[in-house]
């Protein structure tokens, strides 16, 4: 699987600016989808004119660290998402994977900057936002998160 990909398509919603080591960049989100049993799922990917980037290009600028960039994004979503996220068993219900897994799995930064996320919001915080409010809301947490990638 190549590093980069092409965009998935275009943003649900307007793309979000965003900054790396001077790059500018751009996050984007497919249009959500709700599962019926309380999941809300959506591919959230960074990209540039050419197309999703490397998580390599969001990396430290003095390398990447060896966890997962998926393990470094989740609990940094999960706090800009604090109280709109419900709790399963004692555990946030929030869900990471990357769209396409590295070739090589001991170099996990080496793969497309684009995540399935499968998301379970609190029923009632939910109700009192529209769905582009929602994917507003996620859209808004993932940049944090990815600009934080980029921190030792």
């Amino acid at each position: 699987m190549p590093e980069r990909l092409p965009a998935p398509g275009p943003s649900y919603l307007r793309p979000l600016p965003l900054t790396v080591h001077g790059r500018s960049l751009e996050v984007g989100c497919s249009r959500p989808a709700d599962t019926g049993d309380g999941w809300w799922l959506a591919v959230l990917w960074v990209a540039d004119e050419a197309g999703v980037v490397s998580f390599r290009d969001l990396a430290p600028a003095g390398g990447p660290p060896p966890e997962p960039p998926v393990v470094r994004l989740g609990p940094v979503l999960a706090g800009g998402l604090s109280g709109l996220i419900r709790e399963e068993g004692g555990r946030l219900a929030i869900r990471l994977a990357p769209v396409a897994p590295p070739d090589d799995p001991s170099r996990p930064w080496r793969a497309p900057a684009a995540v399935r996320a499968a998301l379970g919001f609190e029923p009632l915080r939910a109700a009192t936002m529209t769905p582009s409010e929602l994917a507003l809301a996620v859209l808004t947490a993932f940049r944090g998160a990815v600009a934080r990638l980029g921190e030792r």
